[in-house]
């Protein structure tokens, strides 16, 4: 799942010149500067990075996206010839780069057991004698993740609020009312808490304010709903809360979904997963004679109890299930200590996306250029750029492209489940998912700001160029827990996720935002996500040294990053580093 935040970079005053290179699908503009047509003036921290830095490419990286995104691997869904050309095409590579194998046996590949399954849905909400209709995927999608071919539910419905129990914040919206059974409702996001000494903010002692928590994800809505017993659990969709329109839900849940496969068939999972449009819900509180505004409102306080509607949800599902091998491909670059090359940092970048739909009209493809061939063309670049450091650092550098990351980050579960090393011999996890495509900035976005060490040795390979650390300007959205690095943090592992800044050289103000604003609303997700004639690549080209930059200082430093105080992962990692 990516997020656009622009980047913004204000390297050394250099004289530059721009000029276009020509490529197959459209032209895209690279600038040049002391460093050749690699499109920068970037000066690396260590002498030895130099021919690490001069490795990166703006040409690299966009023969890569333009390879990952070409129309022959239909979208790079999981368990799709797409797949198969995209872990070839990836494993040749890393292999022509000279990189070794990441998994025990020397091997690049770590196979992941998936479980494919489509839902094709029926559903309806009955108040007494009176229907609503549902249409799907205009109003509503549900899926579930049981192993059967047929699902059903009719049960009662109970608005839950924002569905959160969270001791840590004294907050229960179940207040010990039994669940089982029963198909909850809830609003996406953290419950949104007035600052009582002003109106016009939120309480930042509550669920970190204006920034979500894991409480406010839809992932947790159903974990919690599961937990319940209940046997359907209903997420309402707004635009603001949820950080994407409806039509992200529908077009990615309205297809072919993977989970990792249970032994039990996800028997103790909620039977059906669905989210609603904001009007059909208005529409439904309407006719239990409930008002939407006053019930949210009333979901913001503490005191808040479940509200039984007096309506029943009609679910038949019929679903479309199958066993899946899908894969993660893992690359190193061997330390050259025989002890320290045991310990590692860890890029990593998702390579599926949403594969085609053959449902619509016009362009069915989704080729993910941004989406992810960015990231993992980022990737491929930072590990050509560890093959040129001289000397070798003495710990490894692991680089894998993980799968099923848009349907919910599995292939960086299943990796952190099961690592092919140790995760108490990782230092650190750097994630790539998108690149800046407009341009130079003079600062960089840094997701989960003051989680970790790692902003601070981002800072340092930063000020040489006069460029600083943005804090996320969405922090509502809850952007730190949607891409692979936060399965890593799960476990402990201190994360570093970096997007574009704001401030782009030669830009007005408002340029990085409305930037962003226009890939998503018109790119994200969508077909429309290639390779645009517009894109200037030299804001990538910097923004992928600095990330092989701080690889490399974490790699050589004499102390490991470490998660700071407060923050809600450093216990898990506190307590394995201690069984070391």
């Amino acid at each position: 799942m990516l997020t656009l935040h622009a980047v913004k970079h204000h390297a050394r005053r250099f004289p530059m010149r721009c000029a276009l290179l020509p490529i197959a699908l459209a032209a895209v503009t690279a600038c040049s500067g002391d460093a050749g047509n690699n499109g920068s003036t970037d000066t690396p921290s260590d002498p030895a990075l130099t021919a690490a830095y001069e490795a990166i490419t703006a040409d690299d990286l966009l023969r890569h996206v333009k390879a990952l995104s070409d129309d022959s691997l239909e979208g790079r869904a999981p368990a799709t010839p797409g797949e198969e050309k995209t872990v070839r095409y990836l494993e040749q590579q890393f292999r022509a780069l000279g990189l070794s194998g990441g998994m025990p046996d020397g091997s690049f590949i770590q196979n992941v057991t998936l479980l494919g399954f489509t839902a094709h849905p029926e559903a309806s909400f009955h108040i007494g004698s009176r229907q609503i209709a549902l249409s799907f995927p205009a109003d509503y999608i549900a899926v579930s993740r049981h192993e059967q071919p047929t699902v059903d539910v009719d049960a009662e419905m109970v608005f839950v609020g924002y569905g959160v129990d969270a001791p840590e914040y004294g907050w229960n919206d179940y207040k010990n009312v039994d669940m089982k059974g029963k198909v909850l409702v809830m609003l996406i996001n953290d419950p949104a808490v007035p600052d009582q000494a002003d109106s016009t903010k939120l309480d930042s002692t509550m669920f970190k304010g204006s920034a979500m928590t894991y409480y406010g994800r839809w992932t947790y809505k159903y974990e919690i709903a599961s937990a319940k017993g209940a046997a359907g659990a209903i997420i309402i969709h707004e635009t603001g809360p949820a950080g994407y329109p409806y039509e992200v839900v529908s077009s990615s849940w309205s297809r072919e979904n993977f989970d990792i496969k249970a032994p039990d068939g996800n028997a103790n999972r909620v039977k059906i997963e669905s989210w609603i449009t904001r009007q059909r819900a208005e529409e439904l509180f309407k006719a239990v004679g409930k008002d939407f505004e006053t019930l949210k409102s009333a979901a913001k306080r503490k005191d808040f109890t479940p509200v039984p509607l007096g309506a029943r949800a009609r679910i038949h599902l019929r679903n479309e299930t199958r066993t899946v091998q899908s894969r993660n491909v893992v690359a190193t670059v061997p330390g050259s200590d025989s002890a320290l090359r045991n310990e590692y940092v860890i890029y990593s970048a998702h390579w599926d996306h949403l594969g085609r739909d053959t449902t619509i009209t016009g362009d069915q493809i989704y080729n993910g250029a941004l989406d992810n061939a960015s990231g993992v063309a980022q990737l491929l670049s930072i590990a050509k750029g560890f093959t040129a450091i001289t000397p070798k650092t003495k710990r490894s550098a692991m680089f894998v492209a993980l799968t099923a990351e848009e349907n919910g980050l599995l292939g960086a579960r299943y990796f952190a489940a099961q690592p092919p090393v140790p995760l108490t011999r990782v230092l650190a996890n750097i994630n790539m998912d998108g690149f800046n495509q407009w341009g130079r900035t003079s600062d960089l976005t840094v997701i989960g700001f003051g989680n970790s060490t790692l902003d601070d040795v981002l800072a340092e390979v930063l000020r040489p160029a006069s460029r600083t650390i943005v804090r996320d300007q969405e922090p509502e959205k809850g952007f730190f827990y949607r891409s692979d690095h936060f399965e890593f943090a799960k476990q402990g592992v201190p994360a570093l996720y970096t997007e574009s800044g704001v401030k782009f050289v030669g830009k007005d103000s408002t340029y990085g935002m409305t930037k962003r604003e226009e890939y998503a609303s018109r790119d994200y997700h969508k077909p429309s996500d290639e390779v645009k004639a517009d894109w200037d690549l030299t804001g990538a080209v910097a923004d992928t040294r600095v990330l092989l930059d701080v690889g490399y200082r974490v790699l050589t430093a004499s102390s490991w990053p470490t998660w700071k105080p407060g923050t809600e992962f450093k216990a898990k990692r506190d307590s394995t580093l201690g069984n070391r």
